[in-house]
């Protein structure tokens, strides 16, 4: 999320056509271009951030960096400090260069805590780069499943790229209660505007695999629509899935469509509507964060949502055997 020119409130005109689309008219919000005090004493406390960056061809890409709890901290209200680099074989790596755009999510699945900056690349240095932070926000606690973290021998992988989603990856995105999304504001010749990085979270199954797309219900939020908005303004995005107890990352890249339709997400438990990425490609790193989580609980909100194999909609997709062994295996409290 950035402002563009044309308004001086917090929301670009992706993010106020996606408002008009939901029947949404919001006058402003606690969105401000420096870290208040709260998020300065918040970061420094986590032992992980989801990062997105910029390509240089406009494609967001998503990662996570890690660090014993301080390596993100803030000089001043106007910067964050991130002690941390991607490695080499990170795609992501590339793409933190002074100037570039970036988004971080700032997330403690423990105590349901996050907030988002967004900004720019202001400098990298030896043990890490800096932030110059144009955005800074608070998000709600819903749907981010409880869990906790430990830390964990770090033995990454190889970059395995792959052309279209393997049956392993299938079944990890299936089996998934929570993804990050990064998405862009801009993206004209070839440039993006402003990157930001998300946050959803749902029962396992809850994105479901239907040929070559993702197709992800959209529950009710904090009204903003910075996702979505950032859909209509440039529709690339990248889906980063954690399998949280072995440490590996599926990144998922893809043109994403939204379904405004008010009979999109029928029969689905709290959707408000549907979006659909169309896979273009994806890489898998097995082992690529040194961190591992034990699950506690499902968010009040999660409960309240319901199953693909509830919902009258599209039967037959390429995920629906294994969705349906894993939706069988969380009722039973595998």
């Amino acid at each position: 999320m950035q402002t563009d020119s044309e308004t001086s409130g917090p929301f670009h005109a992706g993010e106020r056509t996606a408002q008009a689309y939901a029947g949404v008219r919001l006058a402003g919000a606690p969105i401000r271009d420096f870290l208040p005090e709260q998020h300065r004493r918040f970061f420094p406390l986590l032992p992980f951030l989801p990062v997105a960056l910029a390509g240089g061809d406009g494609w967001p890409a998503a990662t996570i960096l890690t660090g014993a709890p301080g390596f993100v901290s803030s000089p001043d209200p106007h910067r964050l400090h991130v002690a941390a680099h991607p490695d080499a074989a990170d795609p992501a790596a590339a793409l933190l260069r002074p100037g570039t755009a970036i988004g971080a999510l700032g997330i403690d699945l423990a105590t349901r805590r996050r907030n988002r900056v967004n900004g720019q690349v202001a400098s990298v240095d030896p043990d890490g780069f800096a932030v110059a932070v144009a955005q800074s926000f608070g998000n709600c606690p819903q749907y981010i499943q409880g869990r906790i973290v430990a830390d964990a021998a770090r033995q990454p992988g190889a970059l395995e790229s792959l052309g279209r989603l393997d049956a392993e990856a299938v079944r990890q995105v299936v089996a998934a209660d929570t993804f990050f999304v990064a998405s862009g504001s801009g993206g004209r010749g070839g440039h993006a505007d402003g990157v930001d990085m998300s946050h959803r979270g749902g029962r396992p199954g809850f994105v479901r695999v239907a040929g070559d797309a993702l197709v992800v219900p959209d529950f009710h939020g904090n009204r903003y629509f910075n996702t979505l908005g950032n859909f209509l303004l440039d529709p690339r995005a990248a889906l980063l899935f954690v399998d949280f107890e072995s440490g590996d990352l599926l990144h998922v890249a893809g043109m994403v469509e939204v379904d405004w339709r008010p009979d999109a997400a029928a029969g689905f438990a709290g959707a408000e509507r549907v979006w659909r990425l169309h896979v273009v490609r994806a890489w898998r790193r097995r082992g690529a964060v040194p961190l591992r989580w034990a699950f506690r609980d499902y968010a009040p909100t999660t409960e309240r949502t319901g199953m693909w194999a509830d919902a009258a909609l599209e039967p037959g997709t390429v995920g629906d055997a294994v969705a349906a062994s894993v939706a069988g295996d969380a009722a039973r409290g595998a």
